[in-house]
This record gives C-alpha cells, sequence and structure tokens, in this order.
C-alpha cells in the first residue's frame, strides 16, 4: 500500500543453517549418514545444497522422503548438477576426487545465500550443526573463511614435510569442513601470486589452477591452502575437535580439544568408515548408518556404540573411547531432556 513501510525480509542465513556437499560415484550412501548425523543432533531448521551427479538425484530424493515426518520437516533440500563456471570442467571434474572442485564455485553458484557449512561426504556431526554455525559470530572483520589445521604437529604433518607449493600457517589446513561467509568471499578482492592487484575469487581460480597444478597433491584442498597463504587475514582457524581424523590418534592422541571435549565433528578420510584399519571410526559410521530414527537414542545408539567400542581398544584410537563419546553422550542428554520437555509441555496444562 502506498505510504506503507516496508520491513526488509530476513535473510534466509537467518532462517535456516546452510549445509553444502558434493557426492560424486559410490558416495551416496556416505552422504545420507552424514545429513543424517546432522538433522539427529540439530537445533535449528537446515538447508541442504546437494550437489550430484544426475544418476544419483533420484536415488537421494527417495531415500530422504522415506525418513519420518519429525525428521523431515527439520530440512529442506536442494539439488544441483555439478557445474564449474570458468577454465575447463573437465579438468576441474578430475582434480583429485571425482567432483571434489566443485567447492570452490560454491560462492559463485550460491549467489543467494549468506553463509554456509560446507562438508566432505565421510563426516560425521556428533553435536548440532548450530554449535559451528555459531562460530561465524566470531569472525573478525577480515575473516571470511574457518577451517582446522591439517595436522597438529608440524614435524609430522604433511604439508611442513611435503608441500612444494604455498600452504597456510605451519601445517597448512584441511578443508572438508569448512564455513564460509559467501558475501564476504564474493564481495573481496584476493591478493595473489599472479597480479600486483586484488581479484575476485572467481576470477582468481582457474589461473591459480593454472599456475600450480603440477606441484598440488590434495587438488582444491591445495588451491585453498595457497589462497589463505596469501590472505592470512582472510582465515578464522577452528580447532581439531571440529575436524578430527584418524590423524590425531593414530600417532598417539594429538588433538587438545577433542581430548577435553570430545570430538564434535569426525572426518573418516581415507576411506576409514569402509575397511577395518580404524574400527572406531567403523563403528561410529555404522551405529549411525543403522540407528532407527523414532527408537530411543540412549537405547539404540549410545549402547551398541559403547559396545562396539570394546571391540577396539587394541587400537591406538580405540585406547581413547572417551574422546569419541564424551560430546555425543552430552548432546543425545540435551535432545533427550529436549524431548521430554517439549512431551510434558504438550501433555500438560499448568
Amino acid at each position: 500500500k502506498p505510504g506503507e513501510q516496508k520491513h526488509p525480509k530476513e535473510p534466509s542465513s537467518l532462517q535456516c543453517m546452510h549445509l553444502a556437499v558434493v557426492a560424486c560415484g559410490d558416495r551416496l550412501e556416505e552422504t545420507l549418514i552424514m545429513l543424517k548425523s546432522a538433522v539427529l543432533f540439530s537445533n535449528r531448521r537446515l538447508c541442504f545444497h546437494i550437489f550430484a551427479e544426475d544418476s544419483l538425484k533420484p536415488e537421494f530424493e527417495k531415500k530422504l522422503k522415506e525418513w519420518p515426518s519429525s525428521y523431515t520437516k527439520k530440512f529442506e533440500s536442494n539439488f544441483y548438477p555439478i557445474t564449474f563456471s570458468v577454465g575447463n570442467a573437465q579438468e576441474w571434474k578430475k582434480l583429485f576426487k571425482p567432483c571434489a572442485a566443485q567447492r570452490l564455485f560454491l560462492p559463485v553458484i550460491l549467489k543467494d545465500v549468506d553463509s554456509l557449512l560446507y562438508v566432505d561426504t565421510d563426516v560425521l556431526f556428533l553435536r548440532p550443526i548450530d554449535d559451528i554455525w555459531h562460530l561465524l559470530r566470531e569472525f573478525n572483520s577480515t575473516q571470511l573463511a574457518a577451517m582446522a589445521p591439517e595436522h597438529e604437529i608440524p614435524k609430522i604433518g604433511w604439508y611442513s614435510r611435503f608441500a612444494r607449493h604455498p600452504y597456510y600457517g605451519t601445517t597448512g589446513v584441511n578443508s572438508g569442513v569448512m564455513l564460509m561467509n559467501l558475501t564476504r568471499i564474493r564481495s573481496t578482492q584476493f591478493k595473489n601470486s599472479l597480479i600486483p592487484g586484488g581479484l575476485t575469487w572467481e576470477e582468481m581460480l582457474y589461473p591459480l589452477y593454472q599456475k600450480y597444478k603440477n606441484y598440488i597433491t590434495w587438488g582444491d584442498q591445495d588451491l585453498l591452502n595457497i589462497i589463505f597463504y596469501f590472505n592470512p587475514e582472510c582465515l578464522y582457524v577452528f580447532p581439531c575437535q571440529w575436524n578430527y581424523r584418524p590423524d590425531h590418534c593414530m600417532y598417539g592422541s594429538n588433538c587438545r580439544g577433542a581430548e577435553d571435549e570430545g570430538v564434535s565433528i569426525l572426518h573418516g578420510n581415507r576411506g576409514v568408515y569402509h575397511d577395518g584399519k580404524q574400527p572406531t571410526f567403523r563403528a561410529l559410521y555404522e551405529v549411525i548408518r543403522d540407528f532407527p530414527f523414532e527408537d530411543n537414542l540412549f537405547q539404540s545408539l549410545y549402547y551398541p556404540l559403547q559396545s562396539k567400542f570394546l571391540d577396539t581398544v587394541h587400537t591406538l584410537c580405540g585406547r581413547i573411547p572417551q574422546v569419541f563419546l564424551k560430546q555425543i553422550e552430552k548432546t543425545m542428554k540435551k535432545v533427550y531432556e529436549n524431548r521430554v520437555i517439549v512431551y510434558l509441555g504438550a501433555n500438560h496444562r499448568y
């Protein structure tokens, strides 16, 4: 109406927490288990952005619809084809693992999304996404992305020993869990080794790849390390319990944050959910995979997990079960208490 004041619409990032994943090849089940772990524990609504090969999309949609309505109402899912906006699509597609480079293009594709959490398919949430989402508020005025270190100890870290290209900090960063303020990424001019002035994110990707392609081993992760080497003020580094990998326990425990607080996000890289090399990681994956949605969390998730862990005590990672169990136990208690309160509230009028 004339003269009526228009209120700006709440940004979509305030309405829901955006989670992006890229799934190609045989990663369907792994991706679904990751999404399941996100939905099981999170409090606020989730918006999934699933980048998948065309052949996987119908299967994703079918499986997600099979989840009970008490869970499907907690999220919405959006699907996207695999696309690369600059350079040679086939080159990008083959970089490191199939489609992994897609994550580099998220700021360009998801133009209406303000902030986003990107994770690899082999990630499991052991606490609400809400907790890592809150880290966005801790960014200072120049920070626009957050990742965890690739290693805690430089002398056994991969980058510090073998990298033939620039990388962030003393051990590099791991891109399997990456929190991004996309609005800032889109509006920033990045310093680089290509031209004296700054380049936008999109302008920088392909020339940077061309310059370093003969020196990079870990594909898109290496490119991110190169970008943040030249722009260290843009990166917020979060502690290792937010991206806990076999490296944190297979050489002895070296993630202090996980010892104190428990693992917040488990990252089963190098296929450890599917082989026998790290039974503790596999146990967590299988228990979340097999958990029947509507069941009691303690009875059908926590207790089976405890008993599976008893079989892993002979391994280095299995010697520290409390690191894996501490956070998930805390989270389940909260979920349980919330449900009891909601249930009581619905059945009692005071």
